[in-house]
């Protein structure tokens, strides 16, 4: 298959023509107008090295909201409100811990100051969301996405204590089911999120629930 090369048009190639590994284009920009077309289309960004790389992998990483796992021990947290929650309201503090936190067997991180500028962006222009928890006032995980009617594309997340970022998707996923989201995009697969209920489902399976989920304005040009 071809590499896609983008220029300064915000079109992107068929899915279809994407890359085993799911790899469909590399270039462009981050741009809201770019970054709301890809979306619409089941694309998300991923940088490697200096570059932006353009992906719609196959099978695709998601949780329906109503198929939620909450293990006992999240069960027993979640009752004695072991966290206090909130959305919206550290953007930038939970963009910024996702992208400096120390990972187990990763060397660096994909968010760039170029994501990171271009994300804050979009939250700024009420597309993209974060969900916090905090314990004794201090934030202590939470993770960010982007929403495009009733889908939400998580992005990424972060825990500074022992399962604050689970608590944060749990309590972020029955907010989101409770507004009337039907599909939450996990992207590519973790053993994290399959224990919360993410499971993979094919690329045309995802990108058909993905058109009946979009706002009835469209966003796919």
């Amino acid at each position: 298959m071809p590499l896609f090369i983008l220029e300064k048009e915000f079109s992107f190639p068929p899915v279809h023509l994407a890359e085993p590994d799911g790899l469909l284009a590399v270039g462009g920009d981050l741009s809201i107008d770019r970054l709301l077309v890809a979306y619409s289309r089941g694309i998300f960004p991923w940088y490697e090295g200096k570059h932006i790389l353009w992906w719609c992998p196959d099978p695709r990483f998601v949780l329906f909201p109503n198929e939620l796992k909450i293990s006992t021990s999240m069960k027993k947290l979640l009752k004695k409100d072991a966290f206090n929650f909130t959305t919206d309201v550290a953007f930038d503090q939970v963009i910024n811990n996702c992208k400096t936190i120390r990972r187990k067997g990763q060397a660096g991180t994909w968010i760039t100051n170029e994501v990171r500028r271009a994300y804050i962006e979009l939250h700024r222009n009420g597309f993209a969301h974060s969900a916090e928890v905090w314990k004794d006032g201090e934030l202590a995980g939470g993770l960010y996405g982007v929403r495009l009617g009733r889908i939400f594309f998580g992005e990424s997340m972060f825990s500074k204590q022992s399962n604050a970022s689970k608590y944060a998707f749990i309590k972020l996923v029955e907010y989101l089911r409770n507004d009337g989201v039907e599909l939450i995009d996990c992207q590519i697969y973790t053993e994290h999120l399959e224990t919360l209920g993410a499971r993979m489902i094919p690329r045309n399976e995802f990108i058909h629930t993905l058109k009946k989920l979009l706002p009835v304005n469209g966003l796919v040009h």
